[in-house]
């Protein structure tokens, strides 16, 4: 084999190896940017950004073997810089979330969900990129320090902090439904 050949070689097995992580994590990706961002569309904007940048730094990563950790970091970071945006501040939204047909049983349920989703997408990101690090993704508090850079005293406070607020708001909501 000559050296083109050999470099041929070498990107097909990067990229069969990159479409395969992609494959079987995307869905995971997603659903995490989903919970960062608080909509569909943003969301998928999170992974895609992050995926392009985790694919310039794939053969390094996957050596090292800390590919999903990498992900989650560069999907944390860009959602911080999103939020420091001067033109994302001007951007309106909403939280209405579309009507869904459901089971007569389960509206209390989806009720209290939604409810602490919308409270959740109140949270400033730090906040939020923590809680859903710690409870949703069910990492342990020196793994959400590692993915967002700070110490572990740093995600104790930032969750503390994110889950009085969250009781607050929640008692909040409970007492203006009566």
């Amino acid at each position: 084999m000559d050296i083109d050949a050999d470099a041929t070689v070498v990107a097909m097995d990067r990229d069969s190896a990159f479409e395969q992580y992609v494959e079987v994590r995307q869905a995971a990706l997603l659903r995490l940017a989903y919970l960062l961002t608080g909509e569909q569309h943003a969301a998928e904007d999170l992974v895609q950004t992050a995926l392009a940048k985790l694919y310039l730094a794939w053969n390094r990563l996957e050596r090292a073997g800390s590919v999903d950790a990498y992900a989650k970091r560069i999907m944390i970071n860009e959602h911080s810089s999103w939020w420091r945006r001067a033109w994302r501040r001007a951007e309106t939204t909403t939280d209405n979330v579309p009507e869904r047909p459901v089971a007569a049983d389960f509206g209390h349920a989806l009720a209290e969900r939604d409810a602490l989703w919308t409270v959740v997408q109140g949270l400033p990101p730090r906040q939020r990129a923590a809680v859903v690090l710690r409870f949703y993704e069910d990492m342990s508090e020196q793994d959400v320090a590692a993915t967002l850079g700070c110490s572990v005293g740093t995600v104790k406070s930032q969750t503390s902090r994110a889950l009085a607020t969250l009781r607050k708001r929640l008692q909040e909501r409970r007492g203006n439904d009566r």
